[in-house]
């Protein structure tokens, strides 16, 4: 009951298909949302994190909190950032702390995305989109929530990139994306803090 009333908080935060445009109300839906404390981070954003899904009809661009459908998530998304003069290279991680279900997380964290040397003029103004110049470490997987769970966060986080990044073997392609940590993960390989991040709720499938 008190995931449900959380999740229906949530969803009143923004509107659909919005972006987020305030770096205050993603740090709040964040606490909201028992993010940082879930993961064990420090998060107070300096950039706004843009994650945009394709559609038929045009594109779903992320406001933090809000629910979609599950069938909006095939992706892969597309980033962008915006707040900073900072080009890069950045690294962008996206997990799921709810697994299988938010009652019960056993398997959590679920590595849904990560991926480094992200490029991009991010601009104070707007966003432009970044663009990974090697394949991601993980590839893009849908949110699959089992039938009978709560909503689950799916959590979007970029990080500055450190100069050894490419050199670590932590998490390759061959590591099992289930059990992931990224606070430990970002100690590990120094990434520091994340700079930005939003998230979406996604239920199973009716």
């Amino acid at each position: 009951m008190k995931w449900a009333l959380l999740t229906s908080f949530l969803c009143l935060l923004s509107p659909v298909l919005a972006q987020d445009t305030s770096l205050d109300e993603v740090k709040r839906a964040f606490e909201v949302a028992n993010i940082p404390r879930d993961l064990s981070i420090n998060f107070d954003p300096q950039v706004l994190l843009e994650v945009v899904f394709p559609e038929p009809s045009g594109a779903i661009t992320l406001h933090a909190g809000e629910q979609l459908p599950r069938n909006a998530t095939a992706g892969p998304p597309s980033f962008g950032a915006v707040g900073t003069d900072f080009t890069g290279p950045f690294v962008i991680a996206a997990i799921d702390p709810d697994a299988p279900t938010p009652q019960e997380p056993t398997n959590a964290q679920i590595r849904h995305f990560l991926g480094g040397n992200f490029f991009g003029r991010s601009t104070r103004i707007e966003a432009e989109f970044l663009r990974n110049s090697t394949p991601a470490i993980s590839e893009f997987r849908q949110p699959t929530p089992p039938a009978g769970s709560d909503a689950h966060r799916y959590i979007f986080l970029l990080f500055k990139q450190p100069a050894t990044f490419n050199d670590q073997t932590e998490i390759t392609t061959q590591s099992p994306i289930s059990l992931f940590n990224i606070s430990q993960f970002a100690k590990d390989v120094g990434l520091g803090d994340p700079i930005g991040g939003t998230f979406m709720l996604v239920a199973p499938d009716a």
